[in-house]
């Protein structure tokens, strides 16, 4: 389209302004071709007619879009002129506070004239590594770049930086080097990058000075080459100097000063070591005082001298030669004070002993008198003689500023020289980079010999610029195979032609200098007849004969004539230079030697070493015995020949430039002067590469970018499925002009204006769609608004029609009331007097009928009376009679009974006295008992019946009773009541008469006390009234009170909380502080560990020179041989750099505090064997003498030994029945290892339910033996001891020792108390003797012990049955678990799916293993116990078949056949330990650490398997007491965990893995060392296999230590895997498709945020984090210290999403505020999903999460500013200012953020304390805790594989 059709209405253009530079304006109508006027409306509110060029017809540039205002880069704006370069610089510069810029290859740096916190380290560390495009333009990403294609194209690379003094040349100059030193180190021990850095403080304090522009401005130009090897770090530098103002050093303009150097040396005049040098203030020498400013504001020269000293000594200048140097340059300060005395006018003398001459001559060793004369004469030589003249006193005084100049210059190059010298390295140099520091283009109003020559290099330099841009653009053209088009672009050669061709002016300047009388006068003459009229560039001034203007590329100079041939020829008198040569001060003939690397005193360069190894011819100065013919080389010659040799070596290199932009020139800060910039900007050359860039294809988009942005424009069926070509179908249709763009391989370019042309389409589409969108959703609103009225009107209607009726319906109510109520008063009055008549009737129908009624009662009363006493003397006479005649009944009977009594008892005692009776009586006794027995147990079933029908009968007899007797007694009282009632109503009825009579007495009195009880109620009201009143006061004071003491303690509970709130977080912070101090501590520790350790290889390397031939070493011995020695961290390594190694035959050296200390413990613990000793002996005695009273006692019954017999083949039997179903039940485990095995039905669980079955069928059978077992036993017992021996105290102590367990113990006793006690009924009852009574007793016993096995048997398998029914449930759940994993993983695709089967698998078969392994532990434990149990048997049962053997005489044993014994192994119970012998150690180690897999120990071992080994063999090294060897392991196992993390440190799992087995041994080192504190969780045995000869807890502190350091490791390997995928997956990829819009980019294209190949996404982060977590789960690291390192992932996460959101313009934006919050929520999810919410990861994303939100929330009013300051708690000043300020708009719709917004905020946050650092710090790691994590393993449970080597170990 033609550009012209952009100008329409409302479209804004820029018009030039002769103030602001350009102003912008906006159209009020279209322009149509052959306007001349356009009506414009400008910002100020004005109109303007702007007239259009009549010849040109050019129309006014049109203004970017404001979405594209404030751009990174200038190449990716729509339009590019110099109005929109302008405003965006200034956009950036005064509302963003952005200093950088890009401008296609070159970075735009303005100088803000204020400290900014954009180059610290934690900003350097964000640049590293990073595309240039990536981040927001730095110089720091131009040095990258640099270093960065060093490396990858192996080519020297140049950073050209270039500007006005002032602009900050020196300052970039200077940031850049630092970067290089920070990324790249250093490859040697000198620190090469320090160096490099300390040569600015001396080259700034010598070739700087304030000027009226820059209080720092270098009056020279410097090229530092910075060299590097083939692993790219620092090995040394080289500077060369270019055009150092000379002329400063004797003048200074007003307001200016001379070189640093000299104000620094007069201000440190009153130390003592420059005592000599004799200075004083600075207004005393002519050389300072004459800018009439010797203090710079904020500058103090003392601490800048004190830093100018330290620089020299640290690049090697001794105190002798720093002295030498303030020697030379106080007799310089002298030197200028010389004053001289005319005697005529061609001659001039120095007064006699004059002072300033005087110390001169003393500080530089010369004679005072031959330089008194040679400063007032000068020596001319002819041909045939030479004369001495007498000079003037203005040549004098020239002569000696010359002096001064030429000494100040030796001095420069010869400081240069030394610097050279330090930064100069042996190493073989591979590559470098190097900076260019050189003054911009000048203009004043006099301009002379040095402006000349600065405009000169910068032609130059513009020359290589624009062929270097001009070949960019070529080659990209050519890449994208777009046809090339030749660009006219501005070449300057024409320019350069006439300054340094044949009879240019250098050549006329050169050759006029030869001439004798030649003149500044006839050089202009000779340059106006040559050049005049013949060069369109060479003009001559109108008003002047003495000055020339040459057109450079930035715009027209005059420079003035005059000066030009002295400065060119820069003339100092030889004699002058021969008396300082003579000189006694040794170093100041070194100046004036002749050196190879000199250059002529003329000259402006320095010395030095040529880059790329050049050795170009240079000049050398002239000899003083040669002949005057030889000319020297003029300063201009020189200089050119320098710049030649300069251009040559950038054209060798890849330039990258940077130019510097001063912004105003009164030093403002943030305060942007447009015609100085715009000057600075044409001077520079940036609006060339404007030009150039806009010349061709200025736009370039990919086809995917293109299509992302402009989707909008297409309609569906324009989409394909290719990309490229739905580009092409789509511009051919929006683009009619084919010349306006074409395609390239991969981009579409587009001329310019063509990109806004598509933005304005976009734009109206968009603005299209929200109209219609407005459009619908005002319509919508409309109708809802209608329908909300009608529906209110037709509300309001019903309303009013609703109270229009309900008035008429009160009216019709009243009038129906009012004629009931007639009604019913009318019936009221007539009821009431039927009521009164009716009532007097019925009183007088009362009184007649109670009269009668009582008269009745009367005659009752008394009939009933009579019939009760006549009752009662009945009754009376009846019972007399009875009793008389049951006394005499009773009489005769027992008179007759004790007749036939007597009788009785005489023929029971005849039967008694018979022995025949007796014998009777014992026929068939055991009968008898055999039926005694059964009736016995049949009269207690039915005495349990009838006890239980008694009790029964019992109880409700007492409830029938109870109730009987409550009935009785109420009737007794109801009886009592009445009597009382019937004598009260006498009593009433005669109080009646009396009452009536009293209360007419007291209503007559009532009337008088009411009367008083009114008075005194009023009086009483009135005092309660004013009692309340007063008790209100009193208890609003009192809840005021109350309110205040509640108050009161409120406060001081809340600020005592928050005191202690505030010092326990202080304690926290300081322990936390101390923490991550000592653990920083412990990393430069180990770092220096490392280095040591990297030297000693050098040295060993170094010393050990391979001989021919070679020599073969064993193997394990070379791979198992440590390179380090270990030491304990209290003797900290002071000695360490002085040991060498020692050959691997000699030991290990001791570390003696430790020896010490185990030495003395040694002693305590041989001290307390003896007492233990001691103590033995004395029990060993007490139960000697024990045994020897025990062998006293008589034998033991053979009847208790039968049941011990019993009782031991019973129980041997037993155990071979349960080995039997242990064998059984493992056979059957081992069938099928899988969960299913407890599942119903299979083997397992069929052998168990038989097990069960057999055991209760073995049951029953027990109990009938046992029965009758125990009534034998207790039978024989009564019948032998009678009751005598059932106390016996050694029998019973026997019998509890042979009881199974605590139930059988009770019960046996409760059976003895029973036995013991007498029997509650009578014996005799049963038969005399009471052996029934005994028979009873026995089987109360047995049953009481058959029912205690029975209880514990049905114990056991309730537990049995309960295990079973857990094991059931365990796999139920199991089973839903595997359903829900399985209907996952078919939701997933297909790899993720595989994925997580793999992981599934993973653990369930970790799993399944951790359980077999528990069923093993307890198996094992299990056949232990039984094997001890058989063996304590066996052994008793052998000692009872000794003692049988005894008692059986020899012919018995013979006739005895002998059966074969089976004797059984006996298997050793181990302890928990390893044993290995000395030498095996290194063996161990071996295996065990340095060749062991972390990746299958994982997955096929026991987690901490290392570590619980490690610690076994320490375990037998303290048993054995063997000090040397617990010590030798543990260096030997330091050491090599060290080792391994050096060989393999940047692999997770193996650091992972080391880090996990050092925690453990750690804590086994704690849990088994004896401390109450470690033993708590401990079981008994645990507890016995505690350390017992050795206390290391100081070895506890060493692996502490070694822990943290691995932990240190670990996190850098988890930040060296994360940090590439992390910018890109939480900034750059696009979570959320269609969220962030696609802005138009720059020359530097920016990382895609479309996920392509290779790019990395949050789910690569997710994915990471993922493996990181099931590693560390998979090596048994403890749940705290995982939690501790997922916290630092997320810390670091979140720290380097923020820093580079902070340093990108581009990411600031409220859609990606979105896609940051929706991947901070995808880490939260995935926190959750791990179950470590709890672990603090969340809040380490605070500061994120709150930038975030700072990029969503509105950003306008004062409320909104508020809410900020509050929500943004975690945030510091500078980064809410930074993100406010980068805040970009996506779409038009968006709004930026004021200027006055972003200022209210920084002033509500003003008192806010917090750090002024803008990044936070990605390295800051946090100090780490090991919390103590017992296991639960038993030691010697653990089973050593075969597959770890280990089979020259023993279990213990």
């Amino acid at each position: 389209m033609a550009a012209s059709e952009l100008y329409t209405k409302f479209a804004r253009v820029w018009i030039p302004d002769p103030e602001e530079v350009w102003k912008s304006a906006e159209l009020l109508k279209d322009y149509k071709p052959g306007d001349k006027v356009l009506l414009l409306h400008l910002e100020e509110g004005k109109d303007l007619e702007y007239r259009l060029d009549p010849k040109t017809k050019e129309l006014p540039h049109l203004r970017n879009p404001d979405i594209l205002v404030g751009e990174n880069d200038l190449t990716a704006l729509s339009y590019l002129h110099e109005p929109a370069v302008l405003h965006n610089l200034r956009v950036r510069f005064i509302d963003s506070k952005l200093i950088y810029t890009y401008c296609g290859i070159v970075l735009v740096a303005i100088n803000p004239y204020e400290q900014l916190p954009i180059y610290g380290e934690d900003i350097i560390n964000a640049y590293s590594g990073q595309n240039m495009g990536d981040m927001d333009p730095h110089i720091f990403a131009v040095a990258e770049e640099a270093y960065k294609q060093m490396a990858r194209d192996e080519r020297n690379q140049s950073i050209i930086v270039s500007g006005e003094s002032g602009a900050g040349k020196t300052v970039s100059a200077k940031y850049a080097m630092r970067y290089f030193a920070t990324v790249s180190g250093s490859a040697s021990e000198a620190n090469v990058e320090e160096k490099v850095l300390a040569s600015n403080p001396i080259m700034e304090s010598i070739g700087n000075a304030k000027t009226t522009r820059n209080d720092n401005s270098s009056r020279f130009g410097k090229y530092i080459e910075i060299g590097f090897d083939k692993r790219y770090r620092i090995i040394g530098a080289n500077m060369r100097t270019y055009l150092l103002e000379k002329s400063r050093v004797v003048f200074q303009a007003e307001e200016e000063r001379n070189y640093h150097i000299f104000y620094q040396l007069c201000a440190s005049a009153k130390l003592p070591e420059f005592k000599m040098l004799r200075l004083g203030n600075a207004d005393n020498f002519n050389y300072t005082k004459q800018g009439g400013s010797p203090v710079i504001e904020g500058v103090d020269d003392t601490k800048e001298m004190a830093h100018t000293r330290q620089a020299c000594t640290l690049l090697g200048i001794s105190e002798s030669y720093q002295m030498g140097i303030f020697r030379i340059l106080a007799g310089i300060l002298h030197l200028g004070n010389v004053a001289f005395t005319s005697r005529d006018s061609d001659s001039c003398t120095i007064p006699p002993k004059h002072e300033p001459l005087s110390i001169f001559s003393d500080l530089m060793g010369v004679d005072y008198e031959e330089m008194c004369h040679w400063l007032c004469h000068r020596k001319l030589a002819t041909a045939t003689e030479t004369y001495i003249k007498p000079i003037s006193k203005l040549q004098a005084t020239n002569a000696r500023d010359a002096l001064a100049k030429h000494i100040y210059a030796k001095l420069f190059n010869w400081i240069v020289d030394h610097v050279n010298q330090a930064l100069h390295s042996a190493v073989k140099q591979h590559s470098f980079i190097g900076v260019l520091d050189i003054y911009g283009f000048e203009t004043f109003e006099i301009n002379s010999f040095e402006q000349f020559c600065i405009n000169y290099a910068n032609e130059k330099l513009q020359q290589q610029f624009n062929m270097h841009v001009f070949k960019l653009e070529q080659e990209e053209y050519m890449k994208e195979q777009i046809p090339w088009t030749l660009i006219d672009f501005y070449d300057n050669q024409p320019c350069i032609n006439l300054i340094e061709s044949k009879l240019g002016v250098l050549d006329l300047l050169d050759e006029e200098c030869k001439m004798p009388k030649g003149t500044d006068d006839t050089w202009a003459q000779k340059l106006y007849n040559t050049h005049l009229n013949k060069c369109a560039l060479f003009e001559k001034p109108r008003l002047s004969n003495k000055a020339f203007i040459i057109q450079h590329f930035a715009d027209k100079v005059e420079y003035q004539c005059e000066g030009f041939l002295e400065k060119n020829k820069d003339t100092v008198f030889e004699e002058q230079i021969k008396v300082l040569k003579s000189s006694k001060f040794k170093m100041l003939p070194e100046l004036f030697q002749d050196d190879e690397k000199a250059i002529s005193p003329t000259s402006a360069t320095s010395s030095g070493r040529m880059p790329l190894s050049r050795t170009p011819a240079k000049p050398t100065k002239g000899r003083p015995g040669q002949t005057a013919k030889e000319h020297k080389k003029t300063v201009g010659h020189q200089f050119r020949n320098s710049l030649h040799l300069l251009m040559e070596t950038l054209n060798a290199t890849t330039p990258h430039y940077v130019r510097c932009i001063k912004p105003n020139d009164f030093k403002f800060p943030f305060t942007f002067d447009e015609k100085r910039a715009v000057q600075q900007l044409r001077a520079c050359g940036v609006l060339e590469t404007i030009r150039i860039s806009a010349a061709g294809f200025p736009s370039r988009w990919t086809y995917q970018e293109f299509f992302s942005r402009y989707r909008v424009l297409m309609k569906q069926k324009d989409v394909l499925s290719d990309r490229k070509q739905t580009c092409k179908n789509v511009l051919e249709k929006l683009i009619l002009d084919k010349d306006k763009y074409q395609f390239g391989k991969t981009k579409i370019f587009f001329r310019a204006g063509q990109v806004a042309y598509l933005e304005k389409l976009r734009a109206d589409k968009l603005r299209a769609a929200c109209i219609r969108i407005q459009k619908t959703i005002r319509g919508w609103l409309l109708r809802k608004k209608y329908l909300r009225m009608r529906k209110a009107a037709i509300t309001v209607q019903r309303y009013v029609r609703g109270y229009q009726a309900r008035c008429y319906a009160k009216f019709l109510r009243r009038t129906k009331a009012a004629t009931i109520i007639q009604k019913y008063w009318r019936m009221y009055i007539v009821r009431r007097k039927y009521k009164i008549r009716r009532t007097a009737t019925i009183v007088l129908q009362s009184y007649l009928r109670g009269y009668l009624a009582r008269n009745r009662y009367r005659k009752m009363l008394r009939e009933h009376k009579a019939v009760i006493i006549q009752k009662w003397v009945r009754g009376w006479l009846a019972r007399t009679r009875y009793k008389r005649s049951m006394h005499a009944i009773i009489y005769l009977q027992c008179c007759f009974r004790r007749m036939m009594a007597k009788r009785e008892l005489k023929k029971l005692k005849i039967e008694a006295r018979s022995v025949e009776r007796y014998k009777k009586l014992h026929i068939g006794m055991e009968n008898k008992i055999m039926q005694l027995q059964r009736k016995v147990d049949e009269q207690n079933k039915d005495y349990k019946c009838l006890m239980e029908k008694l009790t029964t009968l019992e109880g409700i007899y007492n409830s029938e009773t109870e109730k009987l007797r409550s009935d009785l007694e109420r009737l007794q009282l109801s009886e009592e009541e009445a009597k009382v009632a019937t004598g009260r109503v006498l009593s009433l009825q005669e109080e009646i008469t009396k009452l009536r009579k009293d209360l007419e007495q007291t209503q007559s009195e009532k009337k008088s006390i009411e009367e008083r009880a009114d008075k005194y109620k009023q009086e009483t009201e009135q005092l309660v009234s004013n009692l309340k009143e007063e008790n209100t006061l009193l208890k609003q004071e009192k809840e005021a009170l109350n309110h205040l003491i509640v108050e009161q303690a409120k406060e001081m509970t809340e600020t005592m909380e928050k005191k202690l709130v505030e010092e326990t977080k202080q304690l926290e912070l300081d322990l936390n502080d101390e923490r991550l101090r000592y653990q920083n501590l412990l990393n430069e520790f180990s770092r220096l560990e490392e280095r040591y350790d990297d030297l000693k290889e050098e040295m060993t390397l170094m010393v050990n020179v391979p001989k021919p031939g070679h020599k073969r070493t064993d193997s394990t011995h070379s791979s198992n041989e440590s390179e380090y020695t270990f030491s304990s961290e209290i003797a900290e390594t002071e000695d360490m750099p002085l040991r060498t190694e020692e050959p691997s035959e000699k030991k290990v050296p001791l570390d003696m505090s430790l020896f010490l200390k185990l030495q003395k413990r040694v002693t305590e613990l041989e001290q307390e064997k003896q007492v233990m000793q001691d103590e033995l002996d004395r029990k060993e005695e007490q139960v000697l003498r024990s045994k020897a009273k025990e062998e006293e006692r008589p034998q033991i019954r053979g009847a208790e030994l039968e049941y011990e017999s019993l009782k031991r083949q019973e129980l041997e039997s037993e155990n071979k029945k349960l080995k039997n179903e242990l064998n059984e039940l493992r056979k059957a485990l081992s069938e099928k290892s899988a969960p299913e095995v407890t599942a119903p039905g299979a083997p397992a669980y069929r052998v168990l339910m038989e097990q069960l079955t057999s055991v209760s069928e073995e049951l029953d059978v027990r109990k009938e033996e046992v029965l009758i077992l125990r009534s034998q036993l207790v039978s024989q017992k009564e019948a032998i001891q009678h009751k005598n021996t059932m106390t016996d105290s050694t029998i019973l102590l026997e019998d509890v020792q042979k009881m199974k367990d605590k139930g059988e113990i009770a019960q046996a006793y409760i059976g003895l108390k029973e036995t013991n006690r007498s029997p509650a009924m009578d014996c005799h009852e049963l038969n005399e003797d009471g052996e029934l009574w005994l028979v009873y007793e026995g089987l109360k016993q047995a049953n009481r012990l058959l029912e205690s096995q029975l209880q514990s048997q049905k114990r056991s398998h309730e537990n049995e049955a309960e295990a079973l029914r857990g094991e059931i449930q365990s796999l139920k759940e199991e089973n839903n678990r595997q359903q829900q994993l399985l209907a996952q993983n078919l939701q997933l695709p297909p790899e993720a799916r595989i994925e997580a089967s793999l992981q599934h698998e993973i653990t369930r078969l970790t799993n399944e293993n951790l359980d077999l392994m528990e069923q093993l532990e307890k198996q094992d434990k299990t056949v232990r116990k039984l094997k001890k149990q058989l063996k304590v048997f066996a052994k008793k049962i052998g000692e009872l078949e000794v003692g049988q053997m005894e008692n059986i005489s020899p012919g018995q044993i013979i006739d005895e056949p002998i059966r074969p014994v089976n004797i059984p192994r006996k298997e050793k119970d181990f302890q928990g330990m390893l044993e290995y012998k000395k030498e095996d150690e290194q063996k161990l180690v071996k295996n065990l650490i340095l060749e062991l897999k972390p990746r299958g120990v994982a997955v096929n071992l026991i987690p901490g398997l290392p570590a619980y080994i490690l610690f076994m063999c320490v375990r037998h090294a303290d048993y054995l007491n063997d000090d040397q060897k617990v010590r030798s392991l543990l260096t030997s196992t330091i050491n090599s965990i060290k080792k391994v993390l050096k060989k393999r440190g940047d692999d997770f799992e193996t650091v992972s893995f080391w880090l996990s087995n050092t925690c453990r041994f750690l804590h086994c080192l704690k849990q088994y060392s004896g401390e109450e504190g470690f033993m708590k969780h401990n079981t008994s045995r645990q507890n016995e296999h505690c350390l017992t000869n050795f206390d290391l807890a100081e070895y506890r502190q060493v692996l502490s230590d070694l822990a943290i350091q691995i932990y240190q490791q670990l996190v850098r390997v988890l930040e060296n895997i994360l940090q590439p995928m992390i910018v890109s997956g939480m900034l750059e990829h696009e979570t959320i498709q269609g969220v962030s819009g696609v802005k138009p980019t720059g020359l530097r294209k920016r990382t895609s945020s479309i996920a392509d190949e290779g790019t990395y996404t949050l789910d690569s982060i997710l994915r990471q984090l993922n493996s990181f977590h099931s590693v560390m789960c998979q090596h048994g690291m403890d749940p705290e210290l995982i939690k501790q390192v997922v916290k630092q992932m997320f810390y670091i996460v979140g720290a380097i999403t923020l820093n580079n959101l902070l340093l990108r313009k581009d990411m600031c934006s409220w859609s990606k505020g979105m896609q940051i919050r929706y991947n901070v929520s995808q880490l939260e999810e995935w926190l959750r999903d791990k179950n470590l919410m709890n672990s603090g990861a969340k809040e380490t994303l605070e500061p994120l999460i709150q930038a975030a939100q700072l990029l969503q929330v509105k950003k306008k009013t004062d409320d909104d500013a508020e809410a900020i300051c509050s929500m943004c708690s975690a945030l510091t000043t500078a980064q809410i200012v930074k993100v406010l300020n980068l805040y970009t708009p996506v779409n038009e719709f968006e709004e930026r953020v004021s200027v006055s917004f972003i200022r209210t905020i920084q002033m509500r946050l003003r008192d806010r304390k917090d750090s002024p650092q803008l990044l936070m710090d990605a390295k800051h790691i946090f100090p780490v805790t090991f919390p103590f994590n017992p296991s639960s393993l038993a030691l010697e449970t653990i089973q050593i594989p075969a597959s770890l080597g280990l089979g020259f170990i023993s279990r213990v």
